[in-house]
């Protein structure tokens, strides 16, 4: 269901799309959809939470898989760089939900939202903040807005890699993030 109603919501706006709709791409009966979810609403929020900790799961992990690695903080934020794309080549419509819900500020689910953007920027929050700790990183960075930026960036890319440069490979795209994140675009993940 989770694919099926994002994308239907992602192609034909929220108030748009209907239960019926939702249940016939997913393929189960429309009395299915009201046993798990109360309303549409509902459906709409527990997606997004859903979304948003699969994505906050992923970062987590390719942080903790590159630091196993014995890979440093840096190389954790670019293996979670990768892990923000892969998600959203994985996911592009839940991708272009969540940043156009980003801009809405009167729905019903703006608290879950909240929490779960809250949740995987403090992913990255916790890695700036042990690279800082082991001089990896610059201690002169805004950890708080940095994580938020990072998040952004990959969103941003990831949006219009879809939209405007499709002929691009998530490789291409990767590596020209990595060059931000590993200072090659000015350094401001350096220690000074």
């Amino acid at each position: 269901m989770f694919d099926a109603a994002v994308t239907l919501i992602a192609e034909q706006g929220f108030s748009s799309t209907t239960v019926e709709e939702i249940a016939e791409r997913a393929g189960v009966a429309k009395g299915t959809v009201y046993y798990n979810f109360a309303s549409k609403a509902v459906l709409f929020e527990e997606l997004l939470q859903h979304g948003l900790e699969l994505l906050t799961g992923s970062l987590r992990a390719s942080a903790e898989e590159a630091l196993r690695r014995d890979g440093g903080r840096v190389e954790a934020l670019d293996a979670m760089l990768r892990a923000g794309l892969e998600f959203m080549d994985r996911y592009p419509a839940f991708t272009q939900l969540y940043v156009s819900e980003l801009w809405r500020t009167n729905r019903a689910w703006r608290s879950t939202l909240s929490m779960g953007r809250r949740d995987t920027i403090s992913v990255v929050e916790g890695v700036l903040r042990d690279g800082i700790e082991e001089g990896e990183i610059s201690a002169e960075i805004d950890v708080s807005l940095t994580a938020a930026a990072l998040v952004g960036m990959v969103l941003v890319a990831a949006l219009d890699w879809k939209a405007y440069q499709p002929e691009r490979s998530l490789d291409e795209v990767h590596a020209a993030l990595s060059l931000l994140v590993r200072g090659s675009a000015g350094g401001y993940l350096s220690p000074t």
